[in-house]
């Protein structure tokens, strides 16, 4: 399945937020109203060289997840590390060293930290690259040559008949584009 988008090229970070925040302004004209809450036009995604301070923002992006799956994955790893150094010196091996408890917790709180650490650092990665697609041997499609060089890029999907292309192509060129282009792409394969 395909559908249609509108690419524009920025070369500076201060034209891109400026283009963003004013594609997902309300029109501004009285007898219309915006087509959607975000704004009239749905940006689908922004690509930057760079981090871009306030750029998700800008663009309506909801806060990642991934915060979320590292502290869950390092609390579980850590509660996995503290379960086994439980089990190993007070049931599978118990050594009485100096009279000193089989389960010991101050001492098994560093190796539990560093485990957590690991194991959310792993998760974390694996997380990214399942979410990105980025799988080791993908050849990586770029929405346009220079975006990992100086080029900023922003896609606007036409979801609908009532998406004038004229009426964006001018938007975008009053914020700034250096470049505008209109094509079909591939559902999903820009991501």
């Amino acid at each position: 399945m395909s559908r249609r988008v509108m690419t524009a090229v920025f070369d500076r970070e201060e034209l891109v937020l400026g283009a963003l925040r004013a594609l997902r302004a309300p029109s501004g004209d009285a007898g219309s109203a915006p087509r959607r809450p975000g704004g009239p036009y749905t940006i689908r995604d922004v690509y930057a060289p760079y981090m871009v301070h306030g750029l998700e923002k800008a663009a309506g992006l909801a806060p990642s997840r991934l915060g979320w799956v590292c502290g869950v994955a390092g609390l579980l790893g850590a509660a996995g590390m503290l379960w086994f150094e439980t089990w190993v010196s007070a049931a599978d091996w118990p050594i009485n060293v100096g009279g000193k408890p089989f389960a010991s917790l101050p001492a098994f709180v560093p190796p539990a930290f560093e485990a957590g650490v690991l194991v959310a650092g792993l998760t974390v990665v694996v997380a990214l690259l399942a979410v990105s697609r980025l799988w080791p041997g993908r050849r990586p499609r770029l929405v346009h040559p220079r975006v990992t060089d100086d080029r900023f890029v922003v896609v606007i999907e036409e979801t609908d008949a009532a998406f004038d292309p004229e009426e964006a192509r001018r938007l975008l060129d009053a914020c700034g584009a250096v470049e505008i282009e209109e094509r079909v792409d591939e559902l999903g394969a820009g991501r």
